[in-house]
């Protein structure tokens, strides 16, 4: 690895990022080169190999732990010059790639084009650990050290609701003991803002399922006779949200509070995302007659909601096949807001459809993380959004929740961290979709930015 000349500013950090980017892509290319599909179980070992290879390299005491039942999380440690300890947090675990007919270029096969990486994971979440690998050989370099006690926990379950990190969690409390914790992304928006999110919403995500007989029949010979599971389990999905988009089970908003003044601040402080969310998504309008502004930034991150996630049932082939289905399942998904408890969730829905007459319809628990807040006044989030501004030459926004879910809660509640968001997403990086990307260029300016924070978090 080069080395670059010490420096007091920031100039030879900056050079060297820019010097060594090429080879810093190509680590992350035979990173997401290699498959790492949890919901699959389907490469995982290997990745983890792979994570912990690259932190060795760079002088990090490496420890590859077992889960129960899970793939293993890798834990990473090398001491700065200050004591105080930043942990950073990562998954090495993708989504799986289907539909790959909507891929331009093979999801496995990492290929660069007009200034994008394309690939999956390369956002989500691979590359978010590699530019701060990045940032890590600039002031290795740069500086002969690191500016701080820097741990990495990088997990292999986050797609599929982190089932096992909060056990390990809890086991391993001494060993993850920190300061502060950087999270695994961070996104800018339209304008080219940096934005860093206080609070991530909470997830349940649910099975449900029924079977009315032991196999399928001809339509025409028992559909007037024995229950048909597709209908007996619409009939149930429906119960659960009504056309006015409430969500109709009882108690499930008991434990909602409205946004704070400081969070309608910070929510009136970003821009209106109406017209963005039009062109994205090809959408004319917005639920209840929203119109944007305040009203839709509040809505998307403040109040929870049940999600239809997928359905199946019956044949689904070319052509007609009249058959009575035996079985019809429903993934679905809760997004709760803070207070909201995935357990508690759970018990309210299976109480709801066993007073709707729906006993017969099972519930299978895939999933489940609470709502994790930071104050967005945390020192340590002014920290971050105080580095950030010189590489982006604009205020880094601090933005109170996001919609998306992860586990945090685990690292506010258990390890009593203040956790900060913080990466190179942006809105057309396609996580989770067919041409996942990065754009090289913010790419570049998250590892500048790491480097800075590292710095003003160790003097």
């Amino acid at each position: 690895m080069p080395r670059a000349n010490p420096a007091s500013d920031p100039t030879s950090l900056d050079r060297f990022i820019d010097e060594y980017l090429d080879q810093n892509l190509a680590e992350l290319t035979r990173y997401a080169a290699q498959p790492s599909i949890a919901a699959q179980g389907l490469g995982m070992e290997a990745c983890a190999a792979i994570v912990a290879d690259m932190l060795r390299q760079r002088g990090f005491k490496v420890e590859t732990l077992p889960t129960a039942g899970g793939p293993p999380v890798v834990v990473a440690e090398r001491a700065g010059r200050s004591d105080k300890t930043l942990l950073i947090y990562n998954h090495y675990d993708v989504q799986p790639p289907e539909p790959l007919e909507l891929w331009t270029s093979p999801p496995f096969t990492p290929t660069i084009r007009d200034g994008h990486l394309y690939g999956r994971g390369v956002s989500d979440d691979k590359g978010h650990l590699t530019a701060r690998l990045l940032a890590i050989d600039a002031l290795l370099a740069a500086r002969g050290d690191l500016p701080c006690r820097i741990k990495f926990v990088v997990e292999g379950e986050e797609e599929v609701g982190s089932v096992h990190l909060h056990e390990f969690i809890r086991a391993n409390r001494e060993r993850l003991s920190a300061d502060a914790c950087l999270w695994e992304f961070g996104y800018l928006d339209h304008r080219g803002v940096p934005l860093l999110y206080a609070g991530l919403r909470g997830i349940c995500y649910v099975e449900l399922s029924v079977e009315t007989m032991s196999r399928d029949a001809h339509s025409g010979l028992a559909g007037s006779i024995i229950a048909n599971a597709a209908w007996r389990l619409t009939w149930a999905l429906a119960s659960l949200k009504g056309p006015d988009e409430r969500i109709r089970i009882p108690g499930f908003y008991d434990a909602v509070h409205p946004p704070t003044p400081r969070d309608l601040e910070l929510m009136g402080a970003l821009p209106d995302m109406a017209e963005s969310f039009r062109k994205d998504y090809g959408v004319t309008g917005f639920l209840r007659g929203m119109k944007g502004g305040l009203e839709l930034n509040v809505a998307q991150v403040f109040e929870p909601t049940c999600t239809i996630c997928g359905l199946d049932s019956g044949y689904q082939g070319a052509g007609s096949k009249t058959v009575l289905p035996a079985r019809a399942t429903a993934k679905v998904d809760f997004r709760m807001v803070p207070d909201q408890i995935p357990a508690e969730i759970v018990k309210l829905l299976r109480q709801h459809l066993d007073a709707e007459g729906f006993a017969d319809v099972a519930i299978n628990v895939m999933g489940g993380e609470a709502a994790g807040r930071t104050d967005p006044d945390h020192p340590f989030l002014k920290l971050v959004a105080e580095s950030a501004a010189p590489v982006y030459g604009v205020p880094m926004q601090i933005v109170p929740m996001i919609g998306g879910s992860g586990p945090n809660h685990a690292f506010i509640e258990e390890l009593g961290v203040p956790v900060a968001t913080a990466g190179f997403g942006h809105p057309d990086t396609r996580a989770h979709a067919p041409d996942e990307n990065l754009r090289i260029d913010y790419y570049v300016k998250h590892a500048k930015h790491v480097t800075r924070l590292l710095e003003a978090f160790g003097s």
